[in-house]
């Protein structure tokens, strides 16, 4: 998920806390814990600085989002309250741990997915079935704050049921998914699914031989084709990956990608980014 909402993951989280009762320092250190957590694996983006390989694409959203590190993020955000506010309740870890599971887990179901299973697996692990902004998410939450703002002293309860609802959401929509990912499996040698902006719509995107075509699709419509691809799979790809080593990368952490030899330019791009007749992730040299 994007910034945006791992951050007002954070706040909900914070708001199914029960404050009432706690003095202003615990209150900081819960706030702290809860937005902090929910951000903190996203910490790999400072790899920018270092990256002279190419190597970023893998870097972020990898080791620092493996479901193993979550306990120690969690750890490390209960120690700095311990020291900052002076904080010793145990809570604060769970509350931590729950935030870094949620945002490790929520980023599986978008389509740039994380290495969740790192380091015993290298494998980009995604699903691809949820947007990597959601706003269903965004209206949830939403809703929750503001209904929360009518209640005086303030009560968890609405916090607690958008968490329902949004779990919900997510169940639906990737069942959903799931159903017209199966679909196109059983024709095409592969398939990626890519969640589209509007609720339960998908870009499906399908590779056969040197073809990838995608597809606009969901359970309520007949698939329409939007665009065809042509792959050059004849293409030096050890001369692209010696020139422009983040193609290589790039090759790597794409479930497929389509190759471009034009004599202008030699590059691949992960279709499952394709707009307007370019792709957002797009490696080449020039000619």
């Amino acid at each position: 998920m994007d910034t945006i909402t791992h951050t007002l993951f954070g706040l909900t989280l914070y708001g199914t806390v029960d404050k009432r009762k706690m003095d202003p320092n615990h209150k900081r250190a819960y706030l702290l814990t809860a937005v902090g957590a929910s951000l903190i694996p996203d910490i790999d983006v400072v790899s920018r600085l270092w990256d002279t390989a190419g190597q970023y694409q893998m870097w972020h959203r990898g080791i620092t989002h493996s479901i193993f590190l979550t306990p120690l993020w969690a750890a490390l955000l209960f120690l700095i309250c311990m020291a900052v506010f002076k904080t010793k309740d145990k809570k604060l870890f769970w509350l931590g741990w729950l935030a870094v599971v949620i945002h490790d887990t929520s980023d599986l179901f978008n389509a740039w997915g994380t290495g969740y299973l790192e380091p015993f697996l290298n494998t980009r692990i995604t699903f691809g079935t949820i947007p990597i902004i959601d706003f269903v998410f965004w209206a949830i939450m939403g809703t929750a704050f503001v209904l929360s703002k009518k209640n005086k002293p303030k009560s968890p309860y609405y916090f607690k049921m958008a968490w329902v609802f949004m779990s919900l959401h997510l169940v639906i929509q990737s069942a959903q998914g799931f159903f017209i990912y199966n679909q196109y499996d059983e024709k095409y040698d592969q398939v990626a699914l890519s969640a589209d902006f509007i609720p339960w719509t998908y870009s499906v995107v399908v590779k056969q031989g040197d073809t990838v075509t995608i597809f606009q699709d969901n359970l309520f419509q007949e698939e329409k084709e939007r665009y065809v691809l042509q792959s050059n799979i004849d293409a030096d790809l050890d001369y692209l990956f010696s020139q422009r080593p983040a193609a290589k990368t790039l090759y790597e952490w794409s479930p497929f990608v389509v190759v471009v030899d034009d004599g202008k330019r030699l590059g691949l791009y992960d279709p499952r980014f394709y707009r307007n007749g370019q792709s957002f992730l797009f490696e080449y040299i020039e000619r």
